[in-house]
């Protein structure tokens, strides 16, 4: 039998023989969709001209834009194969393989402005605020950590793409907010490199050198008339700068030195969670993906773009599935990624230290109440 799917004889899949109840059950199309019908209907009304096509008489059954999005969705839901989706939907392989990645340009283009613009000086005083409120820690603007995706070995890459977890893999670095949320993220090819080589590469770090990023000035700590710089909070694999704090090193820390570990920790683990929800969600994250690249980045920005609408948009789906990084798993410090010869500033590193022993020192002055 010919797998060309689209005849009169031979009636549309899963689109059209289960999507329509599904949209009258809303717990259903919650697991079927992971988002709630206001939030689908949301990005529909947003993504419906890009995906709509100019069709003739010859197409008897034309693919309309809402099942382009839930053919997307159902990729990212369940990490099927093309193959898989194609017999589901009832569609050739390559038209899958095409609207997927059409798609998933779609959303990106069309929300990033909207649910991950660039960060303006006023926004990183509100995410700093935010850090406060809801983690104790003073002048923080974001939490960054690294996520390796498993990828098919690309032809004739050798090791290019061999992490130190011993499987092929791109890296998604983010940083995100004190709710979560992508504020910024950079994908790299090659999983062999650390999370402090990344970094180090990163346009981050360039437009923060160049002044492009528009980080506030010095801010005078809560109750104090000690000035700290804004900072990001990373692990133990990043460097140490005026504008990026890590955990203290060592097996025989004093009280002071574990308080302050515990109190950044406490905060940095938002990006651990972000990424365990971003995997529990989306369960292609979890499985090999088949993909060129270039098209496993176009996967991961549509997988950030998404769960930043649906933070914006208040959409807990499945949220209470989500296993969090307990304090204890965040303070150890990933000794394995740590590579002590990719950072030899020290003038860099020496100001970092000095900011870390002023915060190290309002830590021990105003301890947390509520734990």
């Amino acid at each position: 039998m010919s797998l060309n799917f689209i005849k009169p004889d031979f009636p549309r899949g899963e689109y059209n023989a289960l999507f329509p109840d599904l949209k009258r059950i809303p717990k259903k199309f919650k697991l079927y969709t992971r988002m709630s019908l206001l939030t689908f209907d949301y990005i529909m009304s947003k993504v419906s001209g890009p995906l709509t096509k100019n069709w003739c008489n010859l197409h008897d059954s034309p693919i309309l834009q809402e099942e382009r999005f839930v053919i997307t969705l159902r990729f990212l839901v369940t990490g099927n194969s093309y193959s898989a989706l194609s017999f589901s939907f009832k569609i050739g392989i390559s038209t899958v393989s095409g609207i997927i990645l059409e798609c998933l340009d779609v959303l990106w283009n069309i929300f990033t402005p909207i649910h991950m613009p660039v960060p303006t000086e006023s926004d990183f005083v509100k995410i700093s605020n935010e850090f406060f409120c809801k983690w104790g820690v003073p002048n923080c603007i974001g939490s960054i950590d690294g996520k390796h995706v498993r990828i098919k070995k690309p032809a004739h890459s050798g090791t290019l793409f061999y992490n130190y977890k011993n499987y092929f893999s791109s890296v998604l670095q983010a940083t995100v907010d004190a709710n979560g949320k992508f504020i910024m993220i950079e994908i790299y090819k090659y999983g062999s490199q650390s999370d402090g080589a990344i970094f180090y590469k990163s346009k981050l770090v360039m437009n923060i050198h160049q002044r492009k990023l528009k980080i506030p000035t010095l801010k005078k700590l809560p109750w104090s008339e000690e000035k700290l710089p804004y900072y990001f909070i990373g692990d133990g694999a990043y460097p140490l700068r005026e504008y990026l704090m890590k955990p203290m090193r060592g097996q025989r820390l004093t009280t002071q030195e574990s308080n302050y570990n515990y109190r950044l920790s406490r905060a940095r683990c938002v990006v651990e969670n972000s990424f365990g929800r971003i995997s529990k969600k989306w369960e292609v994250l979890q499985k090999t993906i088949q993909q060129k690249p270039e098209n496993v980045e176009k996967v991961i920005k549509g997988i950030c773009i998404l769960h930043n609408i649906l933070i914006d948009k208040n959409d807990k789906t499945l949220m209470n599935d989500v296993k969090y990084v307990n304090e204890q798993e965040v303070q150890e410090d990933k000794q394995q990624r740590y590579d002590s010869q990719q950072f030899q500033h020290q003038r860099l590193a020496q100001k970092g230290a000095q900011s870390r022993s002023r915060l190290m020192e309002w830590f021990a002055k105003y301890p947390l109440h509520n734990g």
